[in-house]
């Protein structure tokens, strides 16, 4: 048991609650990890998982748990996937292009789910970690989602790091499979890659940033809770949206223009140009075409991947760097 439990703590930013562990056991189970301020216990590893989204489907290749897999949901639906994805992802079938229902879960035999509020879930919907319960599915939430549960929102969650909202998910992902080497090995990697860039920036003037989603009329853009707070200050920025008490969520355009972002974020769906078009609005738009990243023209487009919780963010921080600060690499 003390072995997990260090393990958990060397990777990990916060203590993942473990109890009730036999000592006798190798592998470590029966474990509980924490699940948005609550524990989710595991008597064995899940033999047939299901995930949702590509950015959590990306966690599980990174450990190499496709034998595991008998479903993904949530990604023909919404994205374009590369050769490399397809080539982890071999034979395992999608079973919903978008949000899969109870139906879609229960007639593979799933016994574990890995989505998040927003992430393949919604409150009060129909595919819920209680309604799974009924159907002995164990569901695993993405950390970030954990701000849209009331009770987890109450306790005003620090900000979000990478530490917490990438590595502690993987860390969970390696103890729940019986796998934590695997997560260590990989999170000291990400780990060295970031120290790397926070090398290169030492002492940099960090740079006002927005991230653009989509909408006209008010811009869907990330706020303090989002992961994508997280990346833009490990690359040298600040979120100018930061004080939004949310993830993911709306502004106006006049709160953004008045904070002239100096740098834009453009989330480029499916990996086409489509990016292009969000600039050609902000060009367009009497309020942001006054703004200095627009007149500039300094901005990167990110794939969903690497703005969502998901290996892909350790890329996404080395791109935002290189892009926003040319003169440190």
């Amino acid at each position: 048991m003390k072995k997990t439990y260090l393990l958990a703590l060397f990777f990990s930013g916060f203590v993942l609650a473990l109890s009730s562990v036999n000592p006798a056991s190798a592998s470590g189970f029966p474990l509980r990890v924490d699940n948005c301020g609550e524990e989710l216990e595991f008597t064995e590893p899940p033999q047939r998982a299901v995930i949702h989204d590509i950015n959590m489907v990306e966690m599980a290749f990174s450990l190499d748990l496709q034998d595991y897999l008998v479903g993904v949901t949530g990604i023909s639906g919404w994205y374009k996937t590369n050769a490399q994805f397809e080539a982890r992802r071999g034979d395992i079938p999608e079973l919903a292009a978008k949000y899969p229902t109870l139906e879609n879960l229960v007639a593979v035999e799933a016994d574990f789910f890995f989505a998040g509020w927003y992430y393949g879930m919604r409150p009060g919907g129909e595919v819920t970690p209680l309604t799974l319960k009924s159907h002995n599915i164990k569901t695993l939430i993405l950390s970030e989602s954990c701000i849209h549960i009331d009770a987890y929102r109450a306790q005003r969650p620090p900000r979000p790091t990478i530490e917490r909202l990438l590595f502690d998910d993987v860390a969970r992902l390696g103890l729940v499979f019986g796998v934590p080497e695997r997560a260590e090995a990989q999170i000291e990697a990400w780990r060295a890659r970031l120290r790397s860039v926070e090398q290169l920036l030492e002492g940099v003037d960090k740079l006002t940033v927005f991230l653009f989603d989509s909408g006209d009329d008010k811009p869907f853009t990330a706020g303090r809770y989002a992961i994508t707070t997280a990346l833009i200050d490990r690359a040298g920025g600040v979120n100018i949206m930061e004080d939004m008490e949310t993830s993911w969520g709306r502004t106006s355009w006049e709160t953004v223009a008045l904070r002239d972002p100096e740098f834009l974020i453009l989330l480029n769906y499916g990996g086409g140009k489509n990016y292009l078009e969000s600039l050609d609005f902000l060009k367009q738009h009497p309020a942001m075409q006054l703004t200095g990243a627009v007149q500039h023209e300094r901005f990167l487009p990110l794939r969903y991947e690497e703005l969502t919780p998901g290996p892909a963010n350790i890329e996404a921080i080395e791109k935002l760097a290189r892009a926003m600060h040319p003169e440190r690499f």
